[in-house]
């Protein structure tokens, strides 16, 4: 799969020269600061960045996008401290390619005071939006209902935790318009913890291996789709870690590039260990949704003559055994080749089942048209 992968040189604070450097602000209170230090103490190296990637952006106008209008959801639960240098990154971002934009975010049931900063933002710039939930329901959830209020022709999907990088929107959306319909991001370095960097590549690995698409970061939060793509998709559960499997089997273009991935700034994550198990579930109900939910006796009937023809197997070789004389009351194998007999017979009824539910249940409106004359 091609790749747009970004010079190495291109990263904030490796600039050997600063022209016009920006001074430090003073943190005039020491415990009770209106700006936490960690902002701080990336503060001059940000705005090199920023500054740096503005002379790229505005010298480079054969690269200028097609699409009118960009969408940015921000889902986000507990990050009152990430909204406000958030909204200004976007902010920066989106103005230097100079094209029309919003920014809805999605409160999924944050306890702290996440909503009131969002609010605050959103009386100040009419661009910015906002849905609140009454409790967590989950960031697949948050999405849907984003992707449900989008008006722009293309979206952009990224945390708010400050890790995904704003100033990788124009890279997204320059791939995109190169024709694909889904670009998601590769976090090639990655700031986390030793034992998450690990358990992602096993994940990433797994899934590629199980739905045989090759690209390398399948959970990156910081993605760019066509509108028509989050019209299409309906993300539920915990499957928006798979959304390019499901676009691909919607017959959407997947594409990838490498992003910047920062550091935590605020806050913790809220992820556990556990959404791993849940993931391997999900990407259970991904595979099968995609490849046989329309097909399912190809699915239920494999693994039903299966268990059929090793339970004759195992019974033919004990009748075999009983002619020659040999006493059946104490061989437990017996009783194993009754049971794979029973259960291959049971899994190939399912398969049947499913397979008259897919005939009477067939609706044009499944069929997603690209174009027609």
């Amino acid at each position: 799969m091609e790749e747009n992968i970004r010079p190495e040189n291109d990263v904030p604070g490796e600039s050997k020269v600063n022209q016009n450097p920006d001074p430090q602000p003073e943190d005039k209170s020491t415990n009770k600061g209106s700006y936490k230090k960690p902002y701080y103490n990336n503060y001059n190296r940000r705005r090199k960045y920023y500054n740096n990637r503005q002379v790229q952006y505005q010298g480079s106008q054969q690269d200028k996008i097609s699409f009118k209008k960009v969408s940015v959801v921000v889902p986000l639960l507990n990050e009152e401290e990430s909204i406000t240098p958030l909204t200004n990154e976007i902010r920066k971002v989106l103005k230097m390619i100079d094209i029309q934009f919003e920014v809805i975010f999605v409160d999924d049931g944050s306890t702290d005071k996440s909503l009131k900063v969002i609010k605050d933002i959103c009386r100040q710039d009419k661009r910015f939006k906002y849905v609140s939930f009454r409790k967590n329901y989950g960031k697949s959830a948050a999405l849907q209902v984003g992707f449900n209020q989008v008006t722009g022709d293309a979206v952009i999907t990224m945390d708010a935790d400050l890790q995904d990088d704003p100033n990788e929107i124009p890279n997204l959306l320059k791939k995109l318009d190169e024709g694909f319909d889904l670009v998601s991001g590769w976090k090639k370095k990655r700031h986390d913890p030793f034992i998450k960097k690990i358990s992602s590549r096993f994940f990433n690995f797994v899934t590629r291996l199980m739905t045989g698409i090759k690209i390398h970061d399948f959970n990156c939060g910081l993605k760019a789709y066509r509108k028509e793509v989050v019209e299409v998709i309906k993300v539920y559960g915990e499957l928006h870690r798979y959304m390019p499997v499901l676009a691909d089997w919607e017959g959407f273009s997947v594409a990838e590039v490498v992003v910047k991935h920062h550091p935590r700034r605020y806050g913790k994550t809220k992820f556990g260990i556990s959404r791993f198990f849940k993931g391997f579930v999900d990407l259970i109900t991904v595979v099968f949704s995609t490849r046989y939910i329309k097909r399912p006796m190809h699915f239920f009937g494999f693994f039903g003559a299966l268990s059929f023809i090793t339970g004759l197997i195992v019974n033919g070789f004990l009748t075999y055994d009983w002619i020659m004389g040999h006493a059946l009351s104490n061989r437990p194998m017996l009783f194993l080749g009754m049971l794979l007999i029973i259960v291959g017979v049971q899994l190939f009824s399912v398969g049947l089942l499913g397979e008259m539910l897919v005939h009477n249940s067939r609706d044009e409106k499944e069929y997603i048209i690209k174009d027609k004359g």
